[in-house]
């Protein structure tokens, strides 16, 4: 175990990184500042399993804290398997998969996700985010328009600078109450694997959290914090091969 936590809590607590911009994985209290959700709960889990204390690093989008790993501000982090984050990161498997879709405007002519790759649209997204590291590669036609996290980029559609929105499912659904006649897209352009990751090279930590992660979901400390928080359109990721 010492090598282990020389890896994952090497200033003798594990500071672990939080995306509270994505509402599966942790919500902000608006007024406490207070983090809550699964990401949460497991990183506190993960503390007690290893007899250390947990501090909860909080970012509003994934991009900001995958490019804190550069400056050493957390030792693990909840975020999505990217292989343009392998060089930084190494993961665990998936806890769970989400969608990644697009939200539109009730006018737009835009009914599935293949429509939406053509000249002279401009797709909103969160710079560095699973889902814009993914259409960065994938979408040939359209233009992509960067904004520095979830909300900033829903405010470009608000202000008819982009076309559609792209994100996570559940925070789009939540957008789209808030402009009349907008929609969300029934179906996805990627699922978003979510998993747990430790900073490049420290190998007992890696292996510990590859271990950690397939415990949770087995035991039911990924379901239970999912159904608690009312999120759906979330899957429970299958057992990693062995």
């Amino acid at each position: 175990m010492s090598d282990v936590l020389k890896d994952l809590a090497p200033t003798g607590k594990v500071r672990i990184g939080i995306n509270y911009g994505n509402p599966v994985l942790a919500k902000k209290d608006p007024g406490s500042g207070e983090l809550r959700g699964l990401a949460v709960d497991l990183a506190r889990e993960l503390g007690t399993r290893i007899h250390v204390p947990v501090e909860l690093v909080g970012y509003d989008s994934a991009g900001k804290m995958f490019e804190a790993v550069k400056s050493g501000s957390w030792d693990a982090a909840f975020l999505a398997i990217d292989p343009g984050r392998a060089d930084e990161i190494d993961f665990t498997a998936p806890y769970v998969e989400i969608e990644g879709t697009y939200l539109v405007r009730g006018d737009s002519p835009y009914r599935v996700v293949g429509d939406v790759d053509q000249p002279d649209v401009r797709i909103g997204v969160s710079a560095k985010s699973a889902y814009d590291l993914f259409l960065s590669r994938s979408v040939q036609r359209a233009e992509l328009v960067h904004a520095s996290g979830p909300d900033a980029a829903f405010a470009l559609f608000l202000s008819g600078k982009v076309d559609v929105l792209a994100g996570v499912r559940q925070h789009l659904v939540a957008n789209a109450a808030k402009v009349p006649g907008a929609r969300v897209l029934d179906d996805r352009f990627m699922a978003i694997q979510q998993a747990l990751g430790i900073v490049k090279g420290r190998v007992d930590g890696a292996k510990y959290l590859r271990e950690f992660i397939e415990d949770v979901k087995v035991s039911g400390l990924v379901k239970r914090p999912l159904e608690k928080s009312g999120v759906s359109g979330v899957s429970i990721a299958p057992p990693a091969p062995t």
